[in-house]
């Protein structure tokens, strides 16, 4: 008999049928005359119920939580069990039997990260990692349609784009490099050939931040496009999230209610989202010109606006050397962070600058070394066009989805300045 997925067995079609499935035991409840096992596979859970009269009785008595073992049975409708369905057992195979698994009373977080590689086995981590694959899934199916191409670039760097007080160093043969805080620099390059391109790829910040969003290793979308001006920068992004969420709503509905998400939230997004400038920002908060947003305001903004927001029209020292200068206001670049209930920036993106004057007056005037960057000013030299991009950071809008309460519930296994394992 061959073995089937968990979740397919939760149909009425098998109802009377015996099956076969095999996974791990989610939980074990010992009565006199009975024993219930709920099992778990990467597809879902049922709940397996073994009566002392049967052949099973004596592996069900030794089995314990997280065991694997494949188990043979009829299915049966009943509306106690956890997903409504239950395995009435014919046979149970312990294949490996479980030591006694340590994640027990001690729930506390640093305890659970301490665990991290028996904790991902969780059915909340399970449901969250489902969502992350779709989301995944969601933003190569956007690009198949817009007509990107996916392509990528190095992770060692000579130099940063975000700043250098975010910079991992590392050892490269005799020279010093650096981890990728962003491609954004190399796809600049890349547009003059492939014209819209995107990737998904991991990048580095050596963030001190301990805060619920911060990571030191992230999963990051970008997307940088030739022709594309600020206007249609936003917009685009637009079409991106309403398109993920859609395709997440399609997906893993079930997922997200299992998780407890208020799916209405999601399923009445409307665009365009509301855009406010950074001047209208900090009056709001009560702050005076050149005030860095801190995760709390920003979560409180999106808060009073009940829904996604864009800022936009930074103070030019605020943001990164190669955004373009508002020509109506050079006090501001063109350039917006979207924030997500509960979450605060999750996108950041800008028009670039696209004339070789104004990119070596924006070096000077961030300090950094011409000779790092003369490669990326040749881009100005030859055939330059108005271009834009941003970047998202991935487990950031799966927190948002998920409503998860921490982004370390997002990504497997979380990178941060103060955790380097498992």
């Amino acid at each position: 008999m061959a073995f089937l997925p968990i979740a397919d067995v939760l149909n009425e079609k098998f109802e009377g049928k015996e099956v076969a499935i095999r996974g791990w035991v989610y939980r074990k409840r010992d009565q006199k005359e009975l024993i219930f096992l709920v099992i778990r596979d990467s597809s879902g859970i049922i709940q397996a119920v073994i009566p002392k009269n049967s052949k099973a009785w004596p592996e069900a008595e030794k089995i314990t939580i997280e065991s694997s073992c494949e188990i043979f049975g009829k299915v049966k409708k009943e509306p106690r069990a956890p997903t409504k369905y239950e395995l009435q057992v014919q046979e149970l195979k312990i294949v490996g039997l479980a030591e006694r698994f340590p994640i027990a009373k001690d729930l506390s977080e640093e305890f659970l990260r301490e665990v991290r590689h028996l904790w991902i086995r969780s059915r909340r981590q399970t449901l969250i990692f489902e969502v992350r694959s779709a989301v995944f899934e969601a933003i190569h199916e956007f690009y198949k349609k817009k007509k990107f191409y996916e392509i990528q670039s190095p992770s060692f760097t000579i130099c940063g784009c975000e700043g250098g007080s975010t910079l991992f160093e590392v050892k490269y043969f005799d020279k010093k490099a650096y981890l990728t805080q962003s491609w954004q620099l190399y796809a600049e390059a890349m547009i003059f050939a492939l014209e819209r391109i995107y990737c998904i790829a991991p990048s580095y910040r050596a963030e001190k931040s301990r805060t619920r969003r911060h990571l030191a290793e992230y999963w990051h979308h970008e997307m940088e496009a030739a022709w594309m001006d600020f206007k249609q920068l936003l917009k685009f992004e637009e079409e991106l999230i309403k398109f993920v969420v859609k395709y997440v709503l399609k997906k893993c509905k079930s997922q997200l209610l299992e998780l407890g998400r208020d799916i209405k939230e999601l399923e009445n997004l409307q665009t365009p989202f509301q855009k406010i400038k950074y001047e209208e920002a900090i009056k709001i908060l009560g702050k005076e010109w050149g005030y860095d947003l801190t995760d709390e305001d920003e979560r409180f903004l999106v808060a009073k606006f009940g829904k996604p927001i864009f800022i936009t029209h930074f103070p030019r020292e605020m943001k990164a050397f190669y955004m373009k200068v508002d020509p109506k206001d050079k006090r501001v670049v063109l350039a917006a962070d979207l924030l997500l209930p509960g979450v605060g920036e999750t996108t950041g993106g800008s028009q670039r600058i696209d004339t070789v004057e104004e990119l070596k007056e924006s070096i000077s005037l961030f300090n950094l070394p011409h000779k790092d960057y003369e490669w990326y000013l040749d881009l100005r030299r030859y055939g330059s066009v108005p271009h834009s991009g941003f970047g998202l950071g991935i487990e950031r809008l799966v927190m948002w989805l998920t409503n998860a309460n921490h982004i370390f519930e997002t990504i497997p296994f979380p990178r941060t300045a103060d955790r380097l394992t498992p």
